[in-house]
């Protein structure tokens, strides 16, 4: 994987890759133009949480949103 790619998969810019990953956006700017595989992991496994169902990770789940017509007809 090239580090663009990565970067744009993970919000577009050097910052917002950092945030995803969890590290610093120097350790962003310090990657390889080809990523190494444990880079890309890293990449793949915050892609993965983003999507995933915070209960499949283990934590507490979000919860609901009400609707306006759930919350009139609640009285």
């Amino acid at each position: 994987m090239k580090k663009a790619e990565a970067i744009r998969l993970l919000g577009g810019t050097v910052t917002s890759a950092a945030k995803e990953i969890g590290i610093t956006y120097q350790a962003v700017d310090k990657w390889p133009d080809e990523l190494t595989r444990a880079i890309e992991d890293r990449v793949v496994a915050a892609l993965a949480r983003r999507s995933m169902r915070p209960e499949l990770l283990g934590l507490p789940a979000k919860p609901r949103k009400r609707g306006k017509a759930a919350v009139v007809g609640a009285s």
